[in-house]
């Protein structure tokens, strides 16, 4: 199983903030540093305010040098799918190839109004966020020398030199969520990871099976998607500690051990061990205090080792 590190900076962080955690993650051996894709906070003023995803991974891109870089994840309402498939390029060429995408249709309405993003209907969204991944990994895939067009209903494209290419042959994309039908079915077709956010068991075990018959609809073997959870992160060393990370982040223990990975670095081992059990091969973990690095320490002295 792979640890992951999952920040949500919408919430209160500067790129300072980040870069500390970042580099934490990476010292201490994570497979991976993400962030949300979100331009306001949620229940929170954000202070000092929010950061762009995309600026905040190009300035990690030169300032770390072995950790995996995403976005879980970047709203299809956000970027025309031309300047993403250049921007998530070329910051894979800064990475030197450690950038991962992770896209979605888009959810939060609230931050469409405050900064003048238009919000369409849940349908068209998802057309939107279909037509992205044709284009985007369309664009990536031309090679070079030869020229990329597409019959888009919202971006058609025309000849596209279809430069630059990432480092990577094609930086991982990332496709998550509970819809019953399109998600699966996009995931199939697209993703060369599935992610569930913050959802139990049972829920895992139900949309993990959706997916996997829409590879089989289409003659894709499951087994060449990885497959990953996220889960909000609050562990300690003793009761005392646990219930100061559950007051720092506004939560309470009890709940947090039903709904997240929280509890003793025992009781984190034994359900990221159930959560390995229904598929899923790596796990996100939501850090939300981005000040208590040690928290990071717990996890990769006492969970990491063990899973």
């Amino acid at each position: 199983m792979e640890l992951r590190v999952f920040t949500e900076p919408q919430q209160g962080a500067t790129y300072d903030d980040l870069l500390k955690v970042a580099l934490a993650a990476e010292r201490l051996g994570f497979g991976a540093f993400f962030r949300s894709d979100h331009y306001l906070g949620m229940g929170t003023e954000g202070l000092p305010g929010s950061t762009d995803a995309w600026t905040t991974l190009a300035g990690l891109a030169r300032e770390t040098t072995t950790i995996r870089l995403g976005t879980l994840m970047t709203s299809a309402t956000f970027r025309h799918p031309g300047p993403l498939a250049v921007q998530v390029a070329q910051v894979d060429q800064m990475s030197r190839g450690r950038v991962e995408l992770g896209i979605g249709a888009g959810w939060f309405e609230a931050e469409h109004s405050a900064y003048g993003i238009p919000f369409p209907s849940t349908k068209e969204r998802f057309d939107r966020f279909e037509e992205q991944l044709a284009i985007i990994t369309g664009l990536w895939a031309t090679p070079v020398g030869e020229r990329f067009s597409y019959d888009g209903a919202t971006w058609p494209i025309t000849d596209s030199p279809a430069l630059p290419k990432p480092a990577q042959a094609k930086p991982p994309v990332l496709i998550g969520g509970l819809g019953k039908r399109r998600t699966p079915e996009l995931a199939a077709r697209y993703a060369d990871e599935f992610n569930l956010p913050f959802v139990d068991e049972e829920t895992t075990a139900t949309q993990f099976g959706r997916v996997r018959a829409a590879c089989e609809a289409i003659d894709r073997d499951p087994a060449s998607l990885h497959w990953s959870n996220a889960l909000v992160l609050c562990v300690g060393r003793d009761e005392a500690e646990i219930k100061r990370r559950a007051e720092a982040i506004g939560r309470e223990p009890d709940e947090l051990r039903e709904n997240g990975l929280a509890g003793t670095p025992d009781e984190a081992i034994a359900k990221i061990k159930r959560f390995e059990a229904l598929g899923a091969e790596r796990i996100y973990l939501q850090v939300l205090d981005l000040a208590d690095l040690d928290h990071l320490e717990v996890v990769a002295a006492e969970v990491m080792p063990h899973v």
